[in-house]
């Protein structure tokens, strides 16, 4: 008997010894070659795919998803604010014309970057340690109200008046961060919330003091007296606020603690593998809790420097917006120090283009602050392809 092989299939045969002799058996197998070329593609919609974790990506690879993404999360924001009335030659012109082009502005984004670097730079030492800080518009109230007791109460000389503010500012950032710290090492309750609510809560105790005994007793507005010439950061050259020479100091001891010190191999340890950190060692209880609490400290030094070189006085909105960009600035620039103090600058560019905008265009503030979450949502997805790929698995019948 004849065995016909159907066309496009091969015969192949496979022998084997035995006892008896040899023996054999045989089985077809599709003939790739002759496949048409059509039946051989595998198309989009019939493609299985896997998700899959990067071990890792390369840096350029991962700068490339993200300036895409920003790119995508910028076009965007003109195209929303084309449709509000302002052409794209207008903002062109206000951004790199007027803003990076003036010199009173560029002082502008120098003195409004210098608050912005410190909270970014709060919320990437948390984030490094996988503690979720979004509390930092509540540390930056209480480090403002810190400094502003000292002032007040004329704690200490004319000469170390200053540095007993910053100092207050420090401590009472870090201490309002051990409510959320306890509760999730104790309980396990999530720092997103309690660190979100917690801002609530330091809010309404600042609008009380502004309200009440801090009240401006000349004007009755509601904030305090204006601060000293001693109890106010000075200006290192004209125009230029020392706060700005504080953030650059800031930034290198923080890249210092996190790629130098033994403490920051720790929290590099801890952000990429915790479980792994601890079976070897690592103290990852303290290591969260000693980061998280710099994170605090530096969030009120930040309410110290709006207090006492920006507004000059205590206010009821001085923190108002700061604890967004941190967490912008954190995103965008992957938790690193020194991209984070780049960021900051660009996002204060950002802010003072809005008040350009808002007051030329009537564009109004909410409409800045939406640009903002565009630029988070969008860095916020481009994690997604740095971190995971698709990958094709075979087709589905």
């Amino acid at each position: 008997m004849t065995n016909t092989v159907p066309p496009n299939q091969t015969e192949v045969c496979v022998s084997e010894p035995s006892l008896d002799g040899e023996s054999s058996a045989s089985f077809t197998l599709p003939d790739t070659t002759s496949t048409p070329r059509r039946a051989r593609r595998m198309s989009l919609l019939s493609r299985r795919y896997a998700l899959e974790l990067r071990q890792e990506i390369a840096w350029h690879k991962q700068a490339a998803v993200l300036a895409l993404s920003v790119t995508v999360g910028l076009a965007i924001c003109v195209a929303i604010l084309m449709t509000a009335g302002v052409s794209a030659g207008d903002l062109f012109d206000e951004f790199i014309g007027e803003t990076l082009g003036d010199p009173d502005n560029v002082r502008a984004v120098l003195f409004q970057a210098a608050p912005m670097v410190m909270v970014g730079l709060a919320a990437a030492l948390s984030f490094r340690a996988k503690f979720w800080n979004l509390g930092l518009e509540g540390q930056m109230v209480w480090g403002g109200i810190g400094a502003t007791a000292v002032a007040l109460a004329d704690i200490g000389t004319p000469g170390t008046r200053l540095w007993l503010m910053g100092a207050a500012a420090l401590v009472c950032g870090a201490l309002w961060t051990v409510v959320p710290l306890l509760l999730r090492m104790r309980f396990g309750i999530s720092e997103i919330i309690s660190t979100l609510m917690l801002n609530y809560v330091a809010a309404n105790f600042l609008l009380n003091l502004v309200y009440g005994q801090w009240k401006d007793p000349r004007d009755s507005f509601p904030h305090s007296r204006n601060f000293v010439a001693a109890e106010r950061l000075p200006d290192i050259a004209s125009g230029y606020n020392c706060a700005i020479l504080l953030a650059v100091l800031l930034t290198l001891a923080a890249w210092w603690f996190l790629h130098r010190s033994r403490a920051g191999m720790y929290v590099r340890f801890v952000s990429a593998n915790a479980r792994a950190a601890e079976a070897m060692g690592v103290p990852v209880r303290n290591v969260v809790a000693g980061v998280v609490l710099l994170s605090g400290a530096l969030a009120g030094f930040a309410g110290f420097t709006v207090s006492a070189g920006q507004a000059g006085r205590l206010t009821q909105d001085f923190y108002s917006g700061y604890g967004f960009s941190g967490i912008l600035i954190a995103f965008l620039a992957r938790n690193n120090p020194i991209a984070a103090a780049v960021v900051a600058l660009l996002v204060a560019a950002l802010f003072v283009t809005g008040r350009s905008l808002q007051v030329l265009y009537q564009i109004p503030f909410s409409m800045v602050q939406l640009i903002q979450a565009i630029l988070v949502i969008v860095v916020a997805a481009s994690d997604f392809f740095t971190r995971y790929r698709l990958s094709p698995v075979g087709i589905t019948e």
